[in-house]
């Protein structure tokens, strides 16, 4: 058993990836310390995620009715810079214009090298992540294939070039596309050689990028649920069931799917769970009358 403030989902490369729930608790000096509870042994076994009712911010540790920004309290997430929209939509970032939240930290995350990527999720999409941190960004997303395409400068540069690229392919995934099936092979080489007319006259200081490998990567997925339910902490308190596999974020049950990043910040109880408890009934009852068909389709 294991308990604490619920973290991550800590992935490795692997055939098929790797995959860790992180939760942090107290140690004896005051401090944090992090404990992970390796999950692929209970892939086809019973987990058991049980909630306290307790959110305390990531940043601040403050005591919050509702997680924000991925863990955090309203104030936090007003306040960080992480917690700004240009993070997720880095075309829009303000560092130059002297706006930024927090310039050191936009010094330190936004103004390094970058690398803009070809992902294939649940279709190929577009994407931006840290020189160094791609294949952590496909396994975080759940791709099956990445392809990295140009190299940038800066966070914002690599965001102008997405921008262009997102007009011909997505820059989102389909999380029910995602979580429903095993994604058809692409043809990134193929896919990067069409976008290149599209990217037009490239900014200075974003190269393009000819000659690198696509990376094919495999998840610990048994099966995919019969029905794509949203499983969430906060509505219902306890998400317990045979786990059915581990993708990019997402922890796959017979009933539904969790996503673990959203619940950052929830103080939990993890366990392996005896499959002839019951499953359905708690779920039912918790998340109320007007949805609980959801979880018999």
């Amino acid at each position: 058993m294991l308990e604490g403030v619920l973290q991550r989902l800590a992935v490795e490369a692997g055939d098929p990836a790797r995959y860790q729930l992180v939760v942090a608790k107290a140690d004896n000096a005051g401090g944090e310390v992090h404990e992970n509870f390796p999950l692929n042994p209970l892939i086809n076994r019973g987990l058991r995620i049980e909630f306290n009712g307790r959110i305390t911010c990531a940043a601040c540790g403050a005591d919050t009715r509702r997680s924000y920004g991925e863990g955090h309290c309203y104030g936090c997430f007003r306040r960080l810079a992480a917690c700004d929209l240009c993070v997720v939509s880095p075309v829009r970032c303000h560092f130059a214009q002297g706006t930024c939240r927090e310039p050191q930290w936009g010094e330190a995350f936004c103004m390094q090298p970058h690398l803009v990527y070809l992902a294939n999720s649940s279709g190929v999409k577009v994407g931006i992540t840290t020189e160094g941190g791609q294949v952590g960004r496909w396994l975080d997303q759940g791709a099956t294939q990445g392809l990295v395409i140009a190299r940038a400068t800066t966070r914002h540069l690599a965001g102008v070039l997405e921008d262009r690229l997102a007009q011909r392919v997505s820059d989102r995934t389909d999380w029910r596309r995602l979580l429903s099936r095993d994604a058809e092979p692409i043809d990134l080489p193929a896919q990067r050689e069409m976008l290149r007319e599209a990217a037009g006259a490239l900014p200075e200081g974003v190269d393009w990028l000819e000659n690198e490998p696509v990376l094919g990567l495999r998840f610990p997925v048994q099966s995919y649920p019969r029905r794509l339910v949203r499983l969430r902490l906060e509505e219902a308190a306890t998400v317990s069931g045979r786990l059915l596999g581990i993708k990019g974020q997402y922890l796959l049950f017979e009933h539904g799917v969790l996503n673990v990043r959203r619940h950052r910040s929830f103080h939990v109880r993890v366990r392996v769970a005896d499959l002839a408890e019951p499953i359905l009934p708690e779920a039912a009852a918790a998340i109320g009358p007007e949805r609980q068909m959801e979880l018999f389709s």
